[in-house]
């Protein structure tokens, strides 16, 4: 526990109190409190809560474990993959002693887990990564599997770090705030957005949403509002098929929001439906800051 702790003491600098705005700093390793004494305790978990009401979230324990369960079974790694070489391929010829790296509504973590730990093996720089959600109980999760991570419960509309503070942002299929996004992000940084493509999850899109016009989708609005906000800089699709088994699909219906509101006839016409394998189809958008 005091790894962590220390990890915010190390890290303190970056912070900005959520209530006034002011710096921060370490008291005694156990809270972190700015210089007009607003004060946030590091919990035992390993992460700080730095919401200043209790955040709303949709999500249950059952979905969280349900994604965790097809997380671990490679449904994003190629996904991953792609995401950590672009960092790479950015931060190789930036010339700073820290790295620091934020998901921007990290859910439980896993994600930017494995882009940290696939970045620590390409290269030696000093990347710290930061994550933050709304929801503690994501958090939580996150923190305990997590360890090297700074983990914090967090709005993305007052993001509590002091400006030009980051060198990537992620933003992995959650929702943005671009205003934010520009404030944190020093001059040289890149925001990397990822977003469902056309055909992501087709197999259940047309069992879910058979005659209706969510059958196709388009992110089209999603990358027209980001170029309005960000120099689109790059741009990448990753596209493949994912073999799943029956219990898998469970879990994978259980997770997408796209089986959010369907009816029980519908989840059960998904399951007797044979589907063995889905698309997996998103969209990666690469932006800086316009100056």
């Amino acid at each position: 526990m005091n790894d962590i702790k220390t990890k915010f003491n190390e890290n303190i600098q970056m912070f900005k109190c959520p209530v006034c705005g002011d710096g921060m700093l370490v008291d005694d390793l156990k809270s972190i409190v700015c210089t007009n004494g607003h004060c946030f305790d590091i919990s035992k978990r390993g992460y700080v809560n730095l919401l200043l009401r209790p955040g709303k979230s949709h999500y249950d324990k059952e979905l969280f474990e349900a994604r965790s369960i097809i997380c671990k079974a490679g449904f994003f790694d190629p996904l991953i993959e792609a995401v950590v070489s672009l960092i790479y391929q950015r931060i190789s010829s930036m010339n700073s002693e820290l790295m620091t790296v934020l998901d921007a509504g990290c859910g439980e973590g896993f994600h930017l887990s494995r882009v940290m730990s696939d970045l620590h093996k390409k290269t030696n720089f000093n990347i710290q990564g930061i994550g933050i959600d709304i929801s503690k109980e994501e958090i939580q999760i996150a923190a305990k599997n997590y360890k090297d991570i700074i983990w914090c419960v967090a709005d993305l509309a007052r993001v509590p770090f002091k400006d030009k503070q980051f060198q990537v942002v992620l933003n992995i299929l959650s929702p943005s705030n671009y205003k934010e996004f520009g404030r944190i992000l020093c001059d040289e940084g890149i925001l990397i957005k990822v977003v469902p493509g056309s055909s992501y999850l087709k197999e259940l899109r047309e069992v879910f949403y058979q005659e209706t016009d969510r059958v196709a989708y388009s992110n089209d609005k999603v990358t027209e509002h980001f170029g309005r906000n960000f120099n689109i800089i790059g741009t990448q699709k990753v596209l493949y098929n994912f073999s799943i088994k029956n219990e898998e699909l469970g879990y994978l219906i259980k997770m997408t929001p796209l089986s959010w509101g369907t009816t029980d006839e519908k989840v059960q016409k998904a399951f007797s439906s044979g589907i063995d394998y889905v698309t997996l189809d998103f969209d990666i958008i690469v932006g800086n800051r316009k100056l």
